[in-house]
């Protein structure tokens, strides 16, 4: 599975997530997920709020743009942006 895919006018992210780093930051690829490092606790969905805002502000787009689609209680999530491509998103990650 890639880490970024492009389907039907959205592109899909799986995502992996380290709560309570020092800083929000893209981290890398693990394996076949885009490691994100959020200073946010794996508490009371916090963490998923700091992912879609983190992710917004990255993508210069909309919190509404972004949807969690799976992996709400866990480390591994996968993700879909709407209204940007693969392509930009692989861009604007950098």
């Amino acid at each position: 599975m890639n880490v970024i895919t492009e389907s039907k006018g959205m592109v899909t992210l799986t995502i992996k997530i380290v709560p309570r780093a020092r800083k929000n930051q893209i981290a890398g690829i693990e394996g076949d997920a885009l490691k994100i490092r959020l200073n946010a606790p794996p508490v009371e969905g916090k963490a998923n709020e700091a992912l879609v805002e983190f992710l917004a502000k990255t993508l210069g787009i909309a919190r509404a743009q972004i949807e969690i689609v799976a992996g709400h209680t866990a480390r591994r999530k996968i993700v879909r942006v709407r209204g940007i491509s693969a392509r930009e998103v692989k861009a604007r990650m950098k």
